[in-house]
């Protein structure tokens, strides 16, 4: 019973950082991964690939990959091989906005806190 008591608080202190980060930046988590993953790659990547890298499923990945094109983020181009694929790639105003997310602006959480020193170690 207590793991699952564990579970809840971890899911809420998500979900307040996820709501003060959308206030903060005007973008939500999901959003920023899919930047965050299109940064890390260096190329352009297909919605399958962003889907694999940030472990969303695909038909939510679409929905993300959509908001974050509407916003001007990301742009799309037709594969060259086969134009039936769309490969997506950051704008210059994506990039901009990926420089600007920076945590210390939002308050972690202090359950999450220790995953985060963990992985500035890293």
């Amino acid at each position: 019973m207590k793991s699952i008591c564990t579970m809840r608080d971890i899911c809420k202190a998500i979900s307040n950082f996820e709501e003060e980060f959308e206030k903060t930046y005007q973008i939500s988590l999901n959003e920023a991964m899919v930047l965050c993953t299109l940064n890390e790659a260096q190329r352009p990547l297909t919605s399958t690939a962003i889907a694999g890298r940030t472990e969303m499923k695909t038909s939510h990945t679409s929905k993300v990959i959509r908001s974050v094109e509407e916003k001007g983020l990301i742009e799309r181009a037709l594969g060259e091989s086969d134009k039936r694929q769309m490969f997506f790639n950051l704008t210059v105003a994506g990039e901009e906005q990926l420089k600007d997310l920076k945590c210390d602006k939002v308050m972690i959480p202090e359950l999450l806190q220790p995953l985060f020193a963990k992985r500035e170690k890293d």
